[in-house]
């Protein structure tokens, strides 16, 4: 039973049978227009949003797993904040302030693919991101955000 894998990077629910996804699975004789139509059902709450794509295929019996990755942190970040791109010096500049509420809702779409095992800790991973992006969380420095996290100050909002 052999098992090819193709890996691709696709738009959020816009995947078309044309490239990159087209060439990449057409060799292997799968039905094309079921692979896009679960690709996209799968992929919708990212639209906007390049996530990557693992397609498994089968090669003798012409079946197929998807499996559909997150999109970098960065990403979700810039997407939940509705700006373009983070500062171009952080530390000396702020993009935006995002609020706790905010970085622990991303936590919780990238918790399967964060080091963390609980949500306090995952968003305390977010707000580390912050730091290279030049964004601060609600209003202060994010280390400064995940010293408050340690201290408790934000324990009736990250609540299991």
């Amino acid at each position: 039973m052999a098992k090819d894998t193709v890996e691709v990077l696709l738009e959020g629910g816009t995947a078309t049978p044309g490239p990159p996804l087209g060439p990449a699975i057409g060799p292997f004789g799968v039905n094309m227009m079921q692979v896009v139509e679960e690709i996209n059902e799968k992929s919708a709450d990212f639209a906007g949003m390049k996530v990557p794509v693992i397609i498994t295929i089968d090669s003798n019996t012409k079946e197929f797993e998807i499996e559909i990755g997150t999109p970098p942190t960065t990403a979700l970040i810039m997407d939940e904040l509705g700006i373009e791109k983070g500062a171009h010096e952080p530390g000396a500049e702020v993009a935006a302030d995002l609020s706790v509420e905010q970085a622990l809702k991303i936590a919780r779409m990238k918790f399967d693919s964060l080091l963390s095992n609980d949500y306090k800790s995952a968003t305390k991973e977010i707000m580390g991101t912050c730091v290279s992006m030049g964004i601060t969380v609600d209003g202060k420095d994010p280390r400064d955000a995940q010293k408050a996290v340690d201290a408790g100050e934000y324990d009736d909002i990250l609540v299991e």
